[in-house]
């Protein structure tokens, strides 16, 4: 089975963005339905989860927080991404357990490198 990523992001051009991306390197996006909460990504079981720390479309600091006290999806790597001016939401995300946070054009410029190391893994399981 190939990687997956579930990306919780409200701009659509970034999405693309992400997708583009992952498609070159061989990786499945999915989005999750805000609704269905995290349940929706347990199903999805992906390698990671994208989320915008700044979405006004969900409480991004407590589905990380949900994510992480479950034990079916405590394993899923988390990235967040915020704009750096946004320290109260960074020291949210962490304290929530968010494994990496980064500035958003941070995010960008690793974003090839983050999806390689998730098919990387996903092929060695």
């Amino acid at each position: 089975m190939g990687a997956t990523v579930v990306a919780l992001v409200d701009d659509l051009f970034f999405l693309a963005r992400i997708r583009e991306t992952a498609k070159a390197i061989g990786v499945t996006v999915l989005t999750a339905d805000p609704k269905r909460g995290v349940r929706s990504i347990a199903e999805a079981q992906p390698q990671a989860v994208y989320l915008d720390l700044s979405s006004r479309a969900l409480p991004a600091v407590e589905w990380i927080r949900a994510l992480k006290a479950d034990p079916a999806t405590s394993p899923i790597l988390i990235v967040g991404f915020v704009s750096h001016v946004q320290a109260d939401q960074i020291s949210a995300a962490r304290a929530a357990g968010c494994d990496l946070v980064l500035a958003r054009s941070a995010f960008s410029q690793q974003l090839p490198g983050l999806l390689r190391q998730i098919a990387g893994n996903a092929t060695e399981t």
